[in-house]
């Protein structure tokens, strides 16, 4: 089925390209070249494509990583996740996206590198809460109190750790990341059975969120 790009807004239009524009960013990185080639393929008009992306590269990025959100989901309905325990719910979303992402590697590492600029920073967080904050979402989490801000900040933090592994990863089905993964996740986990005691009353322990983060992505050796 032939899909029409003339009668879409700019906003369906971006939407329609951003799950194609990583097959061109790999070689033009995210540029307008990358943007042209991507319009020239589906046969989009070029000048119309930029008015979708006016913001240049991060806008390109930011579109291409919520249909990632969107693909992760349609691949975990919570029909299939709610026979599984909150870890394997999020070992699976973690390892859906990665399998989403897979074809488009060399795409993310360039997307990574302009996330990194400091310039960028706030753009680079807000995307990593996103993608935690769907995957919370998507395994059923409702909490809306303190859990709900340390939940999403951790696990965006083992993601982009994770995401970093990933690119570089020549393993047999990127084995060393799985590995690398379960045992961040397994943080989470100890950490969710420790916050009561980190967080209640009448201890002397203080829980320092930066510190913990920092353990998750780089732990003692």
């Amino acid at each position: 089925m032939s899909v029409d790009f003339n009668n879409m807004t700019l906003e369906e239009l971006r939407g329609a390209l951003a799950s194609e524009l990583p097959a061109d960013a790999a070689f033009d990185g995210w540029t307008s070249t990358a943007l042209q080639a991507t319009a020239d393929r589906l046969g989009v008009d070029g000048d119309v494509a930029g008015l979708a992306f006016p913001d240049g590269a991060l806008q390109m990025i930011d579109a291409w990583f919520a249909s990632v959100d969107a693909d992760m989901l349609a691949a975990c309905p919570f029909e299939m996740l709610a026979t599984m325990k909150i870890r394997e719910r999020i070992t699976t979303l973690v390892e859906s996206r990665l399998s989403i992402l897979a074809p488009n590697r060399e795409a993310l590492r360039r997307a990574q590198a302009i996330l990194a600029n400091p310039l960028n920073a706030r753009v680079a967080s807000r995307l990593g809460w996103r993608a935690a904050d769907a995957m919370w979402r998507a395994a059923g989490d409702t909490a809306t109190d303190y859990n709900h801000y340390t939940k999403r900040a951790i696990l965006g933090s083992v993601y982009a750790a994770t995401l970093l592994i990933f690119v570089n990863d020549d393993s047999e089905e990127w084995a060393d990341t799985q590995a690398f993964l379960a045992r961040r996740i397994d943080g989470i986990m100890r950490f969710e059975k420790a916050k009561a005691k980190w967080t209640g009353g009448g201890t002397d322990r203080h829980f320092s969120m930066a510190r913990f983060l920092g353990r998750l992505r780089y732990p003692a050796a």
